[in-house]
């Protein structure tokens, strides 16, 4: 038991790490002046780690190689660390404060609906 609390902690902050640098290296990307306040990187960061998880999750079920240890250090730990629904959700209310409910209600809609399909995608990769 409190080895995986240590491994959830030792996924969850190299997950935490991955989602910083991806959050730097997203500042670069210069979007139209339309979609300026669009959210780019925790959309992909969500997106990304929905496909991560299925893939995980395939492979546990192809092949049972992932132990509860494993599980817990990939999906748990690493995974977890590295989305962001609680920035999500605050980048929601960012975007209904700025007045910009069209794309708050988009951002929502394409993270649940690609965040599922990416998700199995990963996981029929695997099968």
């Amino acid at each position: 038991m409190v080895q995986n609390f240590l491994l959830v902690g030792l996924g969850g902050a190299i997950g935490s790490m991955a989602r910083y640098g991806i959050n730097v290296l997203m500042k670069n990307i210069n979007l139209p002046n339309s979609f300026s306040n669009f959210p780019l990187s925790t959309f992909t960061i969500n997106i990304l780690g929905s496909f991560i998880i299925g893939v995980l999750f395939g492979l546990s079920l192809k092949q049972n190689w992932i132990q509860d240890w494993g599980w817990s250090l990939l999906a748990v730990g690493i995974c977890g660390g590295f989305t962001t629904f609680s920035t999500f959700s605050l980048d929601n209310i960012n975007l209904f404060q700025k007045e910009t409910p069209i794309f708050a209600l988009s951002y929502t809609g394409l993270s649940v609906i690609l965040g599922i399909v990416f998700c199995k995608i990963g996981i029929n990769i695997i099968k």
